[in-house]
């Protein structure tokens, strides 16, 4: 159940690229996290791109975004949901994602920095209420956790 938040250079990615992009992230999440196929669990997968203004996206007060394609993802999951292996092959398959859905057209080498959160535990709140991985694995199904489910 993550939120993940998307920063890209506007107008680098078209709106089908950019649907393709978030379906990939959507799918990248369900793999490492262990979400199962049911839709009412996927749902629970924010995504929100914001596309940054050109200029805004500096490295040492250089505009990067004429020598590169920079693109940000922020991914806020509760801690324990990861391991060393699926944080790897989630920062694998964000930029995999980010790759297929840049423009062949575009020159620009692709420069992705994905940043896994993890929230402790008891510091994330939903409607109003503090969660815990017990919580979180119930409603998002969490396969692997399944055995904090049977324990509450």
């Amino acid at each position: 159940m993550p939120n993940i938040l998307l920063k890209i250079p506007r107008g680098c990615f078209q709106p089908a690229a950019r649907s393709a992009l978030v379906q990939k992230i959507n799918d990248a999440a369900a793999a490492a996290e262990g979400i199962p196929a049911d839709p009412r669990k996927r749902s629970l997968c924010w995504v929100v791109v914001e596309e940054v203004e050109q200029g805004l996206w500096t490295c040492g007060a250089v505009d990067v975004a004429t020598q590169i394609l920079p693109c940000i993802a922020i991914v806020y999951v509760p801690a324990g949901v990861l391991d060393a292996t699926t944080r790897s092959s989630y920062v694998r398959a964000i930029h995999g994602a980010f790759k297929d859905a840049a423009s062949p057209d575009d020159r620009r080498a692709l420069a992705t920095s994905v940043i896994l959160q993890e929230v402790e535990d008891g510091a994330w709140g939903v409607n109003g209420a503090i969660w815990t991985l017990p919580t979180f694995a119930r409603v998002a199904g969490f396969e692997h956790l399944q055995h904090l489910v049977a324990a509450q």
